[in-house]
């Protein structure tokens, strides 16, 4: 299935001109909360400038992964959890 040509002239993405600017709005005012929710990528929230966490690098035994991969989504949560409950207990 070939896609038809493009009319003479057409600029799939063209420039925004001064009234272009005027007329934009945020997303949040023009589309519903759902789709605001949609489009929002995972990842750390936000505005936020501190955190609590360092990123490392850990090897871990394929074992370790699968067992908590096979719970689904969040297993890395699901993991860091074991580990802090574990570090709060005092054992190594």
């Amino acid at each position: 299935m070939n896609k038809p040509a493009p009319p003479p002239g057409f600029d799939e993405n063209p420039e925004w001109t001064e009234g272009d600017f005027a007329h934009a709005r945020p997303a949040g005012e023009v589309l519903p909360a759902q789709v605001i929710a949609a489009l929002r990528r995972p990842g750390r929230p936000a505005g936020r400038r501190t955190s609590q966490r360092r990123q490392v690098t850990l090897r871990l035994p394929v074992s370790v992964i699968d067992y908590f991969r096979a719970d689904g989504p969040g297993w890395q949560t699901r993991a860091i959890a074991v580990l802090e409950r574990e570090a709060k207990n005092g054992r190594r």
